[in-house]
């Protein structure tokens, strides 16, 4: 069951997925390519909070930062192993700027229904057969699917469908749900878990 609580980590669990897949294919090539991204990350974030001016720079304070980036991604790949999702930038960029809209549109709605006097039309759960594999893929189209106006992934049922509470199960939710998943499918290959 999601909750307010798994949705911090499950942003940062989706931020450090990490995986881009080798042309081999193979584990270890993955778990270096994601080892390698990861700790890209983790060094501009470094370098953001401490800053590049002169002081900054010092052959201490650099070996801190290789230290602790060395530290932080090892932790990283400890915590939270590589995904079955296949990121590239392009394909994740356009996502993200869709997403960025259906935010808004989902912002744009709460607020309509918030302010509207009439009582909320027939509030309640859908239930989406999904393909994708439980884990941190799952997880991840779980948190895109909060951005989708009026929903809200409740979890899953015994089967392994995804409870989704709607604020109006007259909308075509299922036709939206979906349409997001294949969406997300082909941009995210929807893979296992590794």
């Amino acid at each position: 069951m999601l909750g307010a609580r798994s949705i911090g980590p499950l942003l940062m669990r989706n931020l450090f997925a990490g995986g881009a897949v080798d042309q081999s294919g193979s584990r270890s090539g993955r778990r270096g390519r994601t080892a390698a991204v990861r700790a890209g990350v983790l060094a501009l974030l470094w370098v953001a909070i401490a800053g590049t001016a002169p002081l900054d720079l010092t052959a201490g304070s650099i070996a801190v930062a290789l230290a602790t980036v060395a530290l932080a991604t090892w932790a990283s790949l400890a915590l939270m192993p590589p995904s079955g999702l296949h990121m590239t930038p392009v394909a994740t960029l356009g996502y993200g700027l869709r997403l960025f809209g259906q935010s808004i549109l989902a912002g744009i709605d709460v607020a309509r229904r918030a302010l509207d006097p009439r009582p909320l039309p027939a509030a309640g759960f859908v239930l989406h057969p999904t393909c994708l594999p439980a884990g941190s893929v799952r997880s991840a189209f779980c948190t895109t699917v909060c951005l989708v106006p009026g929903t809200l992934p409740a979890g899953t049922d015994s089967q392994g469908r995804l409870v989704v509470h709607c604020l109006d199960v007259a909308q075509p939710v299922a036709e939206q749900l979906a349409s997001e998943e294949a969406r997300f499918r082909r941009t995210f290959g929807g893979g296992g878990d590794v």
